[in-house]
């Protein structure tokens, strides 16, 4: 990335010490097993949640391909691409940071959508160190994805995952954690992602210490809420939250509303 201020930098100068991103989960896509054939029912869903998420209290989103499941890794089908480039420009239209992560492992598919979307940052998993997830194993991305980038010209953010959930990390495992996040801030992320064990799941607070002391810009990616975020507000720059935002706390059903104003309140709390 240029020397520009970052996106959380901003938030923090906005007075937002800690951040609230949510969570877009598009419906299946196109070229997905689960895809139903309409389009149009994926952006009146993107666009509804994107809209409760922010007048309820988040500061930014991103749009992820959540509904796509069993990804397949590194890449994305044509047409799958179109649609959440489609869908996401519906969500960068409010005006608001926002983010993409294109599963599993998608990275440069997920650029060529944020900027063809017009998305300030992408989330990358295997950006740095490679790991075994459900898709098998995958390879590290660092190398093309920033060649990609500066090829095209767009400061465009990366926020990398370390230890990503729903993966297995026993290749890397003489490494600390610490030294993980030096590494991924060593081949070019801009800020670092610490997550729980899967979805949901909320991530060991020693990680968020340890991730910091690396002196990166630190992202809580998974099992915030309205009764725990108040032990990551203080070790971290943003939460990104889904489930905990959602109707009966799952991630497959429409925002809440008034779970997005409880955990912004509670967030608003802990920073004070």
């Amino acid at each position: 990335m240029t020397s520009q201020t970052s996106i959380l930098s901003k938030f923090a100068h906005s007075g937002r010490r800690c951040a609230l991103i949510g969570m877009v989960h598009l419906k299946p896509l196109p070229g997905s097993p689960n895809w139903n054939g309409s389009m149009q029912e994926i952006l009146d869903a993107a666009q509804y949640d994107a809209d409760s998420l922010l007048t309820h209290g988040c500061d930014g989103l991103i749009v992820e391909n959540m509904g796509d499941l069993p990804y397949i890794k590194g890449t994305l089908a044509a047409e799958t691409v179109a649609a959440m480039t489609r869908a996401t420009s519906l969500v960068t239209a409010f005006g608001r940071p926002t983010g993409v992560q294109a599963l599993a492992g998608a990275n440069l598919d997920a650029l060529g959508i944020a900027i063809a979307s017009g998305a300030q940052f992408i989330r990358a998993e295997a950006f740095a160190y490679a790991h075994v997830a459900d898709e098998g194993w995958i390879d590290a991305s660092a190398g093309p994805l920033l060649r990609r980038r500066a090829a095209l010209g767009i400061p465009m953010e990366i926020w990398a995952d370390v230890q990503k959930k729903h993966a297995a990390h026993a290749v890397t495992q003489d490494l600390s954690l610490e030294e993980l996040c030096h590494g991924t801030l060593f081949c070019g992320a801009d800020a670092v992602v610490i997550t729980g064990a899967r979805t949901g799941t909320q991530p060991d607070i020693a990680h968020l210490s340890d991730a910091r002391a690396s002196g990166a810009q630190v992202v809580v990616g998974s099992g915030v809420t309205a009764d725990n975020v108040s032990d990551y507000a203080s070790l971290a720059d943003a939460v990104i939250v889904g489930s905990a935002l959602k109707i009966d706390g799952h991630w497959r059903n429409p925002v809440d509303g008034a779970r997005v104003h409880t955990l912004r309140h509670a967030l608003d709390r802990a920073c004070s």
